[in-house]
């Protein structure tokens, strides 16, 4: 039995609720320049120097003067940074570059890039963006996020009566949905939704009985009729498969992934990784003219299985999540579609039937065998977060960035799949976020018990993958 959850402490005021920025750009942003005073458990509060960046609130905080902050603590790090990289050591002496907690040397607006850039925390490479800055004292400062910061340090901040972030340094990240919520955090998003796909208990939800466009989380649906084939001896994964004029036409394309050639040949184990690590679109379709004979026939499968599992949101056009045109002659532009709980539906039943399939989507990079071609996983959050096991990223104009996590915990009586699925964040940049804050809550709901329930879990909901998925199932048909 899960132990009751007390307390779920908020984390952050607007400075870390509101963390809605533009997309993803190569070019330089707009920095807006301020402070505001940070105070680590009982010791005395610094002046940390932060960047708005586009927007007011959209807070990024110097890695630098937090470092100063927490030095006496139990979280200190110490940190190098160089132009392009971030190194930080938790634990670590922080040594001083003289620019510490103390205000802007500048009045002009800094003009600095939100990007990816290398950073490591004791070795180990992570995955947030942040905003690297050249000092007048020719030293390099980075600028983060406080909450991606509380996750990578697993710690918790608040917000005082004063204005004042806290930073409590014993008390774990700790993060309740139902107050982002009522802050407007979700506002930005189609839906969520968080649970435990091994016994079907939803954790967390919002506006997840809404269909909206999925994009390549559709490659889902594409794998699991893969691995249905697999099973029922219709292929295998040590066949190879001659390429069509349309997988390369695809291929070739701007949505083009992986340089696949007509006449060419690759594995189905090679197309499972295309499929699932860099999002390719043209081994999806070669998968489905090998498995139906047409991308149309295997478009009839996916939706016939959508209804055999009482997905009743779900509704396919492509086997990829692109858009799809008709042939008319003004043509209608349409997506693949699928509510956040159909979502979790289809998960769950995949991760019960084929387990093995997070073999695949917890590498982080893999080499296509039979063409000799080295792929990487789409998915942040492997990097970011201990027990992460895949899922599947998702991005189109329309749908929005998409991302469905899966994570393996276990209770003493086995291993349990959690799963968080998140529809329509702006960029990928807050794809991430909204789903490392949902997955820690998961986790911690996980062992700790549901907000708000009185005895931690729900009697009502069966214990075994298989049950669940028949539970899943039975309750969706009779909706």
């Amino acid at each position: 039995m899960k132990a009751i959850l007390q307390k779920i402490v908020p984390i952050m005021l607007s400075v870390l609720l509101i963390c809605f920025v533009l997309p993803i750009k190569v070019s330089a942003g707009f920095g807006i320049p301020g402070t505001c005073q940070v105070q680590a458990d009982a010791g005395a509060a610094g002046t940390v120097k932060m960047l708005d960046y586009d927007y007011a609130h959209n807070s990024y905080l110097s890695l630098r003067d937090i470092a100063m902050v927490l030095k006496d603590t139990d979280k200190s790090f110490s940190l190098e940074i160089t132009k392009n990289s971030v190194f930080l050591t938790p634990g670590g002496v922080y040594t001083p570059v003289g620019t510490e907690n103390i205000l802007w040397e500048e009045e002009e607006n800094p003009d600095v890039s939100l990007r990816r850039n290398e950073f490591e925390v004791n070795g180990q490479k992570v995955l947030y963006y942040t905003m690297l800055m050249k000092l007048p004292s020719d030293d390099y400062d980075c600028f983060m996020m406080a909450a991606d910061l509380a996750m990578l340090m697993d710690m918790n901040i608040s917000v005082s009566d004063t204005g004042t972030l806290q930073i409590h340094t014993q008390e774990p990240f700790s993060v309740s949905p139902s107050m982002l919520e009522q802050t407007g955090y979700f506002y930005g998003v189609n839906s969520v939704l968080a649970g435990d796909a091994t016994t079907g208990e939803i954790y967390y939800q919002y506006q997840s009985d809404v269909s909206y466009p999925i994009a390549s989380t559709s490659k889902l649906m594409t794998c699991l009729l893969t691995m249905d084939a697999i099973a029922a001896g219709q292929i295998s994964l040590e066949e190879s498969v001659t390429i069509s004029d349309a997988v390369e036409l695809l291929a070739v394309s701007n949505d083009g992934v992986i340089p696949l050639e007509a006449g060419g040949q690759i594995t189905v184990q090679d197309l499972l990784l295309g499929l699932l690590l860099p999002s390719s679109n043209e081994c999806a379709l070669c998968l489905a003219e090998r498995i139906a004979g047409s991308e149309e026939a295997f478009v009839q499968m996916m939706n016939e299985k959508a209804r055999e599992l009482g997905l009743s949101q779900a509704v396919f056009f492509n086997s990829n999540g692109l858009p799809s045109y008709t042939e008319e002659a003004i043509p209608s532009k349409r997506q693949n579609r699928m509510s956040a709980e159909d979502m979790f539906r289809l998960t769950s039943y995949l991760l019960k039937v084929y387990p093995q399939i997070t073999d695949i989507t917890s590498q982080k990079e893999a080499v296509l065998q039979s063409i000799d071609f080295e792929v990487r996983n789409s998915n942040p959050l492997l990097y970011n977060l201990e027990g992460v096991t895949g899922l599947k990223t998702g991005t189109t104009n329309k749908a929005g960035a998409c991302l469905v996590t899966s994570l393996t915990v276990g209770d003493g009586a086995g291993a349990h799949d959690l799963v968080v699925v998140v529809l329509g964040t702006e960029d990928s940049i807050e794809r991430g976020r909204v789903s490392g804050l949902l997955s820690r809550y998961a986790l911690h709901t996980f062992y700790e018990g549901v907000e708000g329930s009185e005895n931690g879990t729900s009697k009502s909901l069966p214990v075994h993958a298989e049950a669940a998925v028949e539970y899943i199932i039975r309750n969706t048909n009779k909706r």
